[in-house]
């Protein structure tokens, strides 16, 4: 189980499990400020990743210590809250507003989730969502508000990232770099370590069972489902029956049997009785276990003024050399 990691503690209201003090945000601002200082930098570039895998040694110590006990065991809610991160506010831009946001030009807030994402592991991404970016935007797009996706603003079910993969990531990591204009979004996280003992044995029993089919989320494009790399029938929990994992997303995951759908159903019961909300500040920072929790998103009202809810996100997978087959050139990005 994770230690208490020093820093300054927020009360039970704030979203943050703890948070950097201003020299440590100034210490990590510096740093992330070297990795942007150059025309040619560019967060995709593997030479530009390399260097932030090197600056990640260079934080300061306490958040190099949270996100590696983290990385062992991501204790009960699977979830860690990092408070006080710099994103550049100065020079912030207006939140983007276009489909497919991307962050391809190095700054502030790229390099410190690349940095994080280097010191859990390495950070990966898929081609066919959000153009394989390492870095990518959430943010709420005009017309898209019933999207069930990144883009939208109603609520977002709860999933795990792409369980249809044969590669799914072991982490999710978000940096707010604004929170939307009524302070009412959202995240919500449940974990399985907490909705396990809620759970009948008929449906644990059934939700290790392969009897359910998994497909790409809507971020993966219409065509995706046709086209997925795995659509075999899997379980949604596996491993340890005491401490298992999870492959699941609400909205593309379908029962194949009718003990599977209630067990199915069961789970999403659980997993709101054990949900928590987040709501993110800039400079919060969300490093989300994967494999053992679920994520979504309460509604929110965005303006589209620019001054809108702007997270950024990328993943990470502990081990890119399980996924060697799926990337050209041994890059960061997996083509199929």
């Amino acid at each position: 189980m994770p230690e208490t990691t020093p820093g300054t503690t927020h009360s039970s209201a704030d979203a943050t499990d703890w948070a950097l003090d201003p020299a440590e945000t100034g210490a990590c601002e510096r740093l992330a400020h070297t990795l942007c200082t150059g025309e040619k930098d560019q967060v995709d570039d593997p030479e530009w990743v390399a260097r932030a895998r090197d600056a990640w040694e260079d934080l300061p110590l306490p958040l190099r210590r949270g996100v590696r006990r983290f990385r062992r065991h991501s204790g009960p809610h699977g979830t860690l809250v990092i408070g006080g991160l710099p994103v550049g506010q100065a020079a912030l831009p207006a939140t983007p507003s276009v489909p497919g946001s991307v962050q391809r030009r190095a700054t502030v807030s790229a390099a410190v989730l690349t940095m994080v994402a280097c010191g859990l592991g390495e950070p990966l991404a898929y081609l066919a969502e959000k153009s394989g970016a390492l870095v990518q935007d959430v943010v709420p797009v005009p017309g898209q508000e019933s999207f069930h996706g990144n883009a939208g603003s109603v609520p977002l079910s709860f999933h795990t990232e792409n369980g249809f993969h044969p590669h799914p990531p072991d982490h999710v990591v978000f940096l707010c770099l604004r929170a939307d204009h009524d302070r009412v979004a959202g995240m919500r996280v449940a974990g399985i370590r907490q909705a396990l003992q809620l759970l009948t044995p008929a449906s644990r029993q059934a939700l290790f069972a392969p009897e359910f089919i998994t497909t790409p989320p809507p971020s993966f494009g219409p065509d995706a489902a046709a086209s997925a790399p795995d659509v075999e029938p899997r379980p949604v929990l596996s491993g340890a029956v005491e401490d298992p994992d999870i492959r699941m997303a609400q909205l593309v995951t379908t029962p194949l049997t009718p003990r599977a759908a209630a067990a199915l159903t069961e789970f999403g019961r659980t997993c709101e009785a054990t949900a928590r909300t987040l709501r993110l500040k800039p400079g919060d920072l969300v490093i989300i276990d994967n494999r053992v929790t679920v994520h979504g998103r309460t509604a929110f009202h965005p303006r589209y003024d620019g001054a809108d809810r702007w997270l950024q996100r990328t993943y990470v997978t502990t081990d890119l050399r399980r996924s060697r087959d799926h990337r050209p050139h041994d890059g960061h990005v997996l083509a199929r």
